[in-house]
């Protein structure tokens, strides 16, 4: 990792890429553990993009527990273009720095194993970082669950009210960004970068996009490029990404300063708000006192307006998604506040060995 390097800016180009120019050469990168579920299927959109130029496809294999292994070396060996990388840690930065090291490309497009690249989604990004000069471009995490619960939790990941105004989340006009969903970069930045953090377990494309920027670099957004995400499959799983999506977003607002928002602060208070409001009412209750009881105001009124909130975004849908919608809310709200309350000191001085 470097944190001094400066980018200079590509110039900006007006005109698309001509459809008989020689493509740049793209290497794709995964990061996997534990995606026998969904790698087979994200791999077939990867090479189902037809892509005109040279294209290869590199798969950082954690300590899986299920057959994510097997499966990977069977498409390895069905498929000249796909190999293998071994990423011990299984952690996620470390994996991504594998892969791009034993990469040889031009053009670097990162993609999660339970994400479905949508056709045409990196020649689309290659014209893109031609027309603006970007050094990173990316699109919208387009959220799709297949069971009831997921489809609950794709909902709750698209609205304002489950993730605030992200457009890489909710969609909204191209333009520059401060980060964006997985990212198509050109590979000289991410020489120059030193790559990803490896210390940022959790947030390491955040924090990536903030040196890229600080360092004179673009990352741009554009609707135009969307991937399919499948969400978490349960309360516990869904409980735990988010917990740990607060925890490291307290890591990156301590690295660097000047970072905080309405939008990531608002999850920590709203959890202190219905705590507090919470045992204020209580105790009243147990002195005699029913004054206190206005406590209750505060989780009431949170319970209320997440529960009006979810009927209005779930309108259309079937019964069993919008009966879990509050609840997936509330989840992705109150365990991220949580793990941005309790995340410790010693976790942020990790990243500064």
């Amino acid at each position: 990792m470097n944190a001094n390097a400066t980018i200079e800016p590509e110039p900006a180009r007006q005109a698309p890429v001509s459809p008989g120019r020689t493509w740049p050469s793209v290497s794709v990168i995964m990061v996997v553990l534990n995606e026998e579920r969904h790698l087979a299927s994200a791999v077939r959109h990867i090479l189902g993009q037809n892509y005109p130029g040279e294209l290869e496809i590199l798969i950082a294999l954690g300590p899986s527990r299920d057959r994510t292994d097997q499966i990977a070396a069977e498409l390895s060996a069905a498929e000249p273009r796909v190999r293998t990388v071994p990423n011990p840690t299984g952690r996620t930065p470390s994996g991504l720095n594998a892969a791009i090291a034993a990469s040889r490309n031009e053009i670097v497009v990162r993609v999660d194993g339970h994400g479905l690249l949508t056709p045409g989604y990196i020649e689309t990004a290659v014209r893109l970082l031609e027309e603006t000069g970007a050094q990173n471009v990316g699109g919208v995490m387009h959220a799709e669950g297949e069971t009831s619960f997921e489809r609950a939790v794709a909902l709750a990941m698209t609205s304002k009210l489950g993730v605030g105004n992200a457009k890489f989340h909710t969609g909204g006009e191209a333009g520059p960004a401060d980060t964006v969903y997985l990212g198509v970069f050109r590979r000289a930045v991410l020489d120059k970068l030193g790559g990803y953090h490896e210390a940022f377990i959790r947030a390491q494309d955040w924090e990536l996009n903030h040196r890229l920027r600080q360092s004179g670099g673009l990352v741009y957004f554009s609707p135009e490029m969307r991937v399919t995400y499948r969400p978490r499959p349960n309360l516990r799983a869904l409980a735990d990404q988010y917990r740990q999506y607060g925890r490291w977003r307290r890591v990156v607002m301590r690295t660097h300063e000047g970072t905080a928002s309405v939008r990531y602060l608002a999850p920590p208070i709203a959890l202190i708000a219905v705590a507090l409001g919470t045992l204020l009412g209580i105790a009243g209750l147990a002195a005699g006192l029913p004054v206190l009881a206005i406590g209750f105001a505060a989780p009431v009124g949170y319970a209320l307006l997440i529960t009006l909130g979810a009927l209005l975004e779930s309108r259309g849908q079937v019964g069993p998604v919008r009966a879990r919608l509050p609840l997936v809310l509330a989840t992705m709200h109150l365990t991220w506040g949580w793990g941005f309350l309790t995340s410790p000191r010693s976790l942020y001085e990790s990243t500064r060995r």
